[in-house]
């Protein structure tokens, strides 16, 4: 097993949104050298005020930060960042920098099949892809306490783990690439599975004249109680849905799901009919408001009747 790197050792960031600004302040304040770049320029300011130095394009991280964190939405806009003359694989080469990216770590929430793909894509370049999606959401990612699933080869894992350890209170490795995405997949399901229980839960004791406030209450004390329904309860209870995880997030992650389930061949029923929610969500126009507002969707017409397998997209960073 190779040795962990030095604290000071410098570490690329790209992506620096609610969750990935905080991850990447994280980073600097355990000591690390933090070369970050986004495409907006006042969260690049943020993160500069946070610790970290600046990057002019992604071309720069890459050529100085032999490990490069990625925190974007989804494969496309990792895709993206690594192409073209400003992109992550143009500072790559070895030639031009003894520090050039040869770790690319997927913090976003991504296909198992996809990011597998991406790693065959880049091994010829010299470049090992991770992937290592977050659980927590912007509260675990300010307090640093995020749960984070690793997937790649054991030594690799190793390597990143200080940086991984840095940004959340729980690092496991789940197996080779792909298998922390496929984890994320799993946790997806469980969220929006319970989002969707809790709601129909709150639908049906409104019709029988339940106060939603009271009911939820009730439901915390006992076996129905979970982490969704403590984050969740005052947005089902008081219906705002006021984004803390935007519902069409939520809706992508149910794809992932789907598509991981026709590659390992299982069925999913469950799976099929909350993504079939979800994709409801997202066309009725709701896809930007808190993930919670499947309520709203099961109150205004108890849910949708859509045949066949549930349309999914990529949303845009």
């Amino acid at each position: 097993m190779n040795s962990l790197p030095a604290r000071s050792e410098t570490v690329g960031f790209v992506g620096l949104g609610a969750m990935g600004l905080p991850m990447a302040g994280h980073l600097a304040k355990a000591g690390f050298d933090v070369l970050a770049w986004n495409r907006g320029r006042a969260p690049l300011d943020a993160a500069v005020a946070a610790g970290c130095r600046a990057a002019g394009r992604p071309a720069e991280v890459a050529a100085g930060a032999r490990t490069v964190v990625t925190m974007l939405p989804d494969l496309p806009q990792v895709r993206a960042v690594l192409a073209g003359p400003d992109g992550l694989l143009a500072g790559t080469d070895p030639a031009a920098s003894d520090q050039a990216m040869n770790t690319l770590v997927v913090m976003g929430t991504v296909s198992p099949v996809a990011v597998r793909s991406l790693a065959e894509e880049l091994r010829p370049r010299g470049v090992t892809v991770l992937d290592a999606p977050v659980s927590g959401g912007v509260t675990g990612a300010r307090d640093a306490t995020l749960s984070i699933m690793a997937g790649g080869a054991r030594d690799a894992v190793e390597r990143v783990r200080p940086y991984l350890t840095a940004m959340g209170s729980t690092v496991r490795r789940m197996g080779d690439t792909g298998a922390g995405s496929l984890a994320k997949a799993c946790n997806q399901l469980v969220v929006a599975g319970t989002l969707v229980a809790l709601s129909e839960a709150v639908v049906l004791g409104e019709s029988g004249g339940l106060d939603p406030a009271t009911l939820l209450q009730v439901l915390a004390g006992g076996l129905a109680s979970s982490e969704v329904l403590t984050q969740k309860r005052h947005h089902l209870a008081d219906s705002d849905f006021t984004p803390s995880g935007p519902a069409r997030y939520l809706h992508k992650d149910l794809g992932f799901v789907l598509d991981s389930a026709t590659d390992t061949h299982v069925e999913l029923p469950l799976s099929t009919t909350v993504a079939r929610l979800y994709a409801a969500v997202d066309d009725r126009g709701f896809g930007d408001l808190d993930n919670s507002v499947v309520l709203r969707l099961l109150r205004e017409g108890n849910g949708p009747e859509l045949p066949g397998r549930p349309r999914h997209t990529t949303p845009k960073d």
